[in-house]
Parts: structure tokens; sequence; C-alpha cells
């Protein structure tokens, strides 16, 4: 049991160093930015990501709202 806990410490801190060292080597030394929204293809489709869609959702008025001034007479 031991061994295995050592084995897998081990193998995250190298799989964990060799992801640092393309940070370190590379000039701008960032990760790559994979966010849908900044996609140019995907924005030119009109695609983007479920948190972009929940706030423009909301941003909207709900056609099926109940409007409570009515309720409340």
């Amino acid at each position: 049991m031991f061994t295995i806990v050592v084995a897998s410490i081990i193998i995250l801190l190298v799989s964990m160093l060799l992801m640092g060292i393309k940070i370190v080597l590379k000039k701008d030394g960032r990760f790559p930015d994979t966010h849908i929204g900044s996609n140019p293809s995907m924005r030119k489709r009109g695609i983007s990501c479920a948190a972009t869609q929940d706030f423009e959702a909301g941003r909207r008025k709900n056609i099926f709202e109940i409007d409570k001034r009515v309720i409340t007479k």
C-alpha cells in the first residue's frame, strides 16, 4: 500500500514538473487560452460558453414571468 502511494506522488510530481517546464522555457510563459469565448472560429459560429449563455439569458425578460403587482391586488 505504501509503495502505491509513493509511486502516485512521484508520478504527480513528475507530471507537474513537465507541465511547468513549458511555462518556464516559453517566452511569454503562460498556458494557452482554451476558453470557448476567445476562440475566433467559435465566435464566428455564434457558440459561447455556458456561463456566458446563462448571463445573457438572465438579462433578457422572461416572457413566462408572472407580474407580482397583479397578484398582490
